[in-house]
């Protein structure tokens, strides 16, 4: 049994320590259009289309250490006024949390377990996008933890009491 397993100075294995499985990943929602086909495809410039991108992170209890969490990228390309493509992606995970504090859960869910979903849903839209007709667009890199600290202060401004 590998809860009789000692560790190295004869203690028993804890059975409270933390830890976050991915059960599932799955896409929720997915939407890309490409508005001014064939036109769009033929539009040669010098200069790249401007590229909007819109990043929201939501969870959901499931159970009792079961979760979700959704990443939802919200994207597009103008040139000249117009939109040559658009996107917007809900993927989701179920991740499985155990002996975490509640007051770490949200963290973890909107931080690390966006942080394990990000790279598929990168590439479920370079490819959308590539299939669209234009060059893989990439999302760069998103820090969640940024994005977290920046949403906490939002929050804690929100709340506090006028000076």
């Amino acid at each position: 049994m590998a809860n009789d397993i000692p560790n190295g100075n004869g203690a028993q294995a804890p059975e409270t320590a933390p830890s976050m499985s991915a059960l599932i990943q799955y896409t929720k929602d997915f939407s890309f259009e490409n508005p001014k086909a064939p036109r769009s495809l033929s539009q040669q410039t010098q200069q790249g289309p401007q590229m909007s991108l819109q990043v929201n992170v939501s969870t959901a209890p499931l159970g009792e250490d079961d979760y979700e969490t959704v990443l939802q990228l919200e994207g597009k390309a103008e040139l000249g006024g117009e939109t040559l493509f658009a996107f917007d992606l809900s993927y989701g995970g179920v991740f499985r949390i155990q002996n975490v504090p509640q007051e770490h859960i949200h963290p973890v869910l909107v931080i690390d377990c966006a942080r394990l979903l990000f790279p598929f849903a990168r590439q479920i839209i370079a490819e959308a996008v590539q299939n669209g007709g234009f060059p893989p667009f990439y999302v760069p890199s998103i820090d969640f933890a940024a994005l977290f600290q920046q949403r906490v202060q939002e929050l804690q401004a929100q709340g506090a009491p006028n000076a």
